[in-house]
């Protein structure tokens, strides 16, 4: 039986990177697959706000003469909608690592590794602050303008994908 040198190095098993040559999606792609789900948001969340007095909620908020809602009520509608979202692409993200607009436009998330991501990664680290940053006035402003300007690096990863260490690539 061998002792244990309390001063050896420390030993490491080095895994080398998966080398993923997917081609990135094009800017028009991820682009109309932005299009087609906020569409498909808004047809399923437009019905739930109208009857659950969100308009209303508008509407006394401007006659009273008040700039922005209160927070609780952008809180609660943020969360509404980020529960259809999750609803409605939870089976697509976690199937194929796309959302219905993406699997239209051909294209996919991946991992910086080129592996799918986990349907809770996605969740939580790619779609949940995006959607939380949007009840909050001014900051969704920002934080919209700085996600979408982030397109035009070189890797084409948004704010979002950088946060949840994704990129979205075309699909097969």
């Amino acid at each position: 039986m061998e002792e244990e040198n309390p001063y050896r190095s420390p030993q490491a098993q080095l895994i080398e990177p998966v080398s993923d040559d997917s081609e990135l999606a094009t800017r028009e792609g991820r682009l109309g697959a932005a299009i087609l789900d906020g569409i498909l948001s808004f047809v399923m969340v437009t019905p739930l706000a109208y009857f659950g007095g969100y308009f209303d909620q508008i509407r006394a908020n401007s006659e009273a003469g008040r700039l922005f809602m209160p927070f609780s009520v952008m809180a609660l509608w943020a969360a509404i909608g980020f529960a259809v979202f999750v609803l409605v692409q939870a089976y697509p993200l976690h199937a194929y690592g796309q959302t219905w607009g993406k699997r239209v436009c051909k294209i996919k998330i991946v991992g910086t590794d080129g592996a799918k991501p986990g349907l809770g990664r996605l969740l939580l680290r790619r779609y949940l602050p995006t959607n939380a940053a949007s009840a909050i006035p001014g900051l969704s402003l920002v934080y919209g303008w700085v996600d979408i300007l982030m397109i035009f690096r070189r890797d084409r990863r948004c704010l979002h994908d950088l946060i949840a260490g994704t990129r979205v690539v075309r699909a097969p």
